[in-house]
């Protein structure tokens, strides 16, 4: 089953339960895949290559609601393309959120002395399962994943897809979006909703897994704070996250939701 199934009319997506986030709306990690594997199933036809990068922002948050997005091409051609697609809830002129992916053809480049790292395969389902709940104690984003702990990496590995043939930067998104939970300075304090999210990508992930190295860091008295970590595979790193956070006063109950973004 697919995260956000089209509809009749095209460009527009009905989410199912599984995309909501811990409090209001939708996750914004699932809100980030949807606009970001739109892209990447736009790319083979348009000759665009690899999705390497999506930078999100998180406008308002998104409703459980028939959604419908538009995509703009700002470049193309070359080696590299860039392309933006924003969000709306459909009937509504103010958009929840916006995406720039940047593809870019792969070309192979002989570089003398260049050794790449290695490193020994990890194998994520032995370390122990992780199952956080949402405060409003319905399905989630998170019941679509399924999350593991080890050492200083949390573990995702999602169960659905986003929407039918999902590019890799779209699978990366969702897990990617819980950077600045993971890492929490101080857990439930304060709500920590990131307005934004960036995920830069140097080769596509082997196998379902996806692991996060993950700091944050906070300034209390601004009310905001960054999360970031290095982004892996079973085989060893394969990019790079970063987003901006918001603190903010925590909503009643929600001591029982898990890392993640509340207004995504």
């Amino acid at each position: 089953m697919a995260i956000f199934e089209p509809t009749a009319t095209p460009h527009h997506w009905r989410p199912a339960a599984l995309a909501a986030g811990p409090f209001a709306g939708l996750q914004g990690g699932a809100v980030a895949s949807l606009l970001t594997a739109e892209v990447e199933a736009m790319a083979n036809a348009r000759n665009w290559g690899t999705a390497i990068s999506a930078s999100v922002w998180f406008l308002r948050p998104t409703p459980m609601a028939e959604l419908r997005t538009h995509v703009t091409v700002v470049t193309e051609g070359g080696r590299v393309s860039v392309v933006d697609n924003t969000l709306w809830p459909a009937g509504e002129a103010q958009p929840c959120a916006t995406v720039r992916v940047t593809l870019s053809r792969e070309r192979a480049v002989e570089v003398h002395g260049f050794q790449a790292s290695t490193a020994d395969p990890v194998d994520p389902m032995r370390f122990p399962l992780r199952s956080p709940h949402a405060v409003h104690g319905r399905s989630w984003f998170m019941d679509a994943m399924e999350a593991r702990a080890g050492g200083d990496v949390a573990w995702f590995r999602m169960h659905h897809e986003v929407i039918a043939d999902a590019g890799p930067l779209a699978r990366v998104l969702g897990p990617a979006d819980w950077t600045h939970g993971i890492a929490r300075p101080v857990q439930n304090a304060v709500a920590d909703p990131n307005p934004n999210l960036a995920v830069q990508l140097f080769r596509p992930p082997r196998g379902a897994w996806i692991g996060i190295r993950a700091e944050a860091r906070w300034r209390p008295e601004a009310g905001l704070g960054i999360g970031c970590g290095v982004l892996l595979d079973v085989d060893g790193e394969i990019g790079r996250v970063a987003m901006s956070v918001v603190l903010v006063p925590l909503p009643r109950s929600a001591s029982a939701a898990g890392p993640g973004s509340a207004t995504g």
